[in-house]
């Protein structure tokens, strides 16, 4: 995808959503049951989708709601349901219609007060600090599209461990989704918004209280604060934007807000690589502002709507690569947290560098593998046999210090801190410390493009198998690893991953976007890596001619 002119630069009032036309339409638009791509649908992440396409609507979450209402009472889950929101305009109004449905249907909620916003790992840590202390299980919901344009909508579901649905879950609640929505949505209870808040069956909460309380359980706080550390942040108008102040006051440490925007239009940011307005946190085009800033701080970090993702700016090496930050962040962690349980694995999705391969080996640890999806880590995480889990995009979640689960969930807060408690701890800040890996492993380049595809195209390249590589070579050098399936679960990737001694790459469809994405790695420089891409690329319009689609 060739960069936008525009990319990096302040997003223009042409380009911004109308927030007043985008609700009429989650309460008016429907989506056309004969039209698969309008129905509801579980990615990696929940569903997404937006009201001016039919995807995210009124109809959509109600009957997800009656869906989620009536798997609770089948799995036996009596407890409360946490519900969380990001700052997105549709997540304003899908969460009054969760409420309606939720509270017809019997659902005790636990919200935050004032109808305030909530991160992603505040929901999760909420629902594993109840379930510790209580025989009757609760579970959550976050209601968020992550980092996605202003005009898209999400809804996620968290069982009781805490992390994201696996597909059984999410399968099912789907098709019970859709099939509420075929039926005329005869079957969603449903009261009114304020007669819900008046029930017994609404809590409000100050969520940040106790998450914030807790943060030196998984973090070295008082190191933060003893180091005087001069500290930025972009919250790019998330959910966590409130947070930060908070923490600085309640550990004493030196946290700079440098935007306090919160709008609905996100007419703050600056585009992104392709012009369109996306909070991602680890793009360089999106965290432009931050980035022009970052001389005035030890470090800076911005977060994505619902925090549960890091971007790390430091003096020199401006944003890191998620992949580079991932690879110091468990090189120190692992060498810094002494009470975590001997022998603890480290997570990472397939299509995460394999730098991080090269450090979990030299620290004489187990990898654990998976496809892409945060949902693969949770029974590892809640059982401590893996300490820090992490993805490409950002994301990532460790233990607390003792060695207990903090979350299951990302987490953007903690990833955030710990870039500061390395700095505090050994003087040297994260990007220092990548510099150092690339000494002892050298550098990889890596990239990830996003190519537009539609939803026949989608079904094809996720049932890929090994078949579809007929060649030995791949970028000059021998084939030596092809892989349809995760070594650490044995999972499906939903897609295709091949490997030589100095590169790979990977092709599989997103679960949320009409797109289908090719991840790649070279140890052997820039020109090996765009090899890489175009022998991907056409590997995949083959799969395309050789099914019709």
């Amino acid at each position: 995808m060739a960069l936008h002119p525009e990319a990096g630069k302040p997003a223009s009032k042409s380009q911004l959503v109308n927030v007043a036309r985008l609700i009429s339409a989650y309460y008016t638009n429907k989506p056309n049951k004969d039209e698969p791509s309008q129905g509801v649908s579980f990615g990696t992440s929940g569903h997404r989708g937006s009201a001016f396409l039919n995807t995210f609507t009124d109809t959509h979450i109600a009957a997800i709601c009656q869906a989620l209402a009536e798997y609770r009472q089948q799995q036996n889950i009596t407890g409360p349901l946490f519900m969380g929101m990001d700052t997105h305009a549709l997540s304003e109004a899908a969460f009054s219609t969760a409420v309606e449905v939720l509270v017809a249907n019997g659902v005790s909620l636990v919200v935050q007060e004032n109808r305030g916003y909530t991160p992603t790992p505040v929901i999760s840590h909420a629902i594993l600090d109840h379930n510790e202390s209580s025989d009757v299980l609760g579970d959550g919901v976050v209601i968020t599209p992550s980092h996605n344009p202003p005009e898209d909508g999400g809804f996620k579901y968290n069982p009781p461990h805490g992390g994201p649905a696996d597909s059984d879950v999410t399968n099912q609640i789907q098709q019970r989704a859709n099939q509420i929505i075929a039926n005329e949505m005869t079957e969603v209870k449903r009261v009114d918004l304020v007669q819900a808040f008046n029930s017994d069956l609404v809590s409000e909460v100050d969520f940040a209280e106790n998450y914030i309380a807790q943060l030196d359980q998984v973090i070295d706080m008082q190191a933060i604060a003893k180091a005087g550390l001069v500290l930025g942040t972009d919250p790019l108008g998330g959910a966590g934007l409130g947070y930060w102040d908070r923490i600085a006051k309640h550990y004493g440490i030196k946290i700079d807000v440098v935007n306090r925007d919160v709008d609905q239009q996100f007419g703050f940011m600056r585009r992104d690589k392709d012009g369109k307005i996306r909070m991602d946190c680890s793009s360089p085009y999106a965290m432009a502002g931050l980035i022009d800033l970052r001389d005035k701080f030890d470090l800076a970090f911005g977060n994505d709507p619902d925090f549960d993702r890091h971007g790390i700016v430091t003096k020199k090496a401006g944003l890191m690569n998620p992949n580079h930050y991932l690879a110091v962040a468990i090189n120190y962690l692992f060498q810094h947290r002494t009470d975590w349980p001997e022998g603890i694995k480290v997570g990472k999705t397939l299509v995460s560098s394999s730098m991080i391969d090269r450090v979990v080996n030299s620290l004489g640890r187990e990898l654990a593998e998976m496809p892409v999806g945060f949902k693969w880590f949770v029974d590892g995480l809640l059982k401590q046999e893996i300490g820090f889990a992490g993805e490409e995009s950002a994301g990532g979640i460790f233990l607390r210090r003792n060695g207990k689960p903090w979350a299951t969930d990302k987490d953007g807060i903690i990833l955030c801190l710990l870039a500061a408690e390395i700095i505090a701890v050994t003087g040297k800040d994260p990007g220092e410390h990548y510099a150092e890996l690339t000494q002892k492993f050298s550098a990889p380049v890596y990239t990830r493009i996003d190519i537009a595809t539609n939803h026949a195209q989608k079904q094809v390249l996720s049932k890929m198998d090994k078949s579809v590589i007929t060649s030995t070579e791949l970028a000059g050098e021998k084939i030596i690893n092809i892989q349809t399936h995760a070594p650490g679960n044995n999972a499906a990737i939903g897609g295709v991953k091949v490997s030589t001694e100095n590169g790979w790459f990977a092709a599989r469809p997103s679960g949320t976007e009409d797109v289908y994405k090719i991840y790649a790695e070279s140890f052997n420089g820039q020109e090996h890596l765009q090899q890489l891409i175009t022998e991907a690329q056409a590997l995949v319009d083959g799969v395309f001619k050789s099914a019709n689609v």
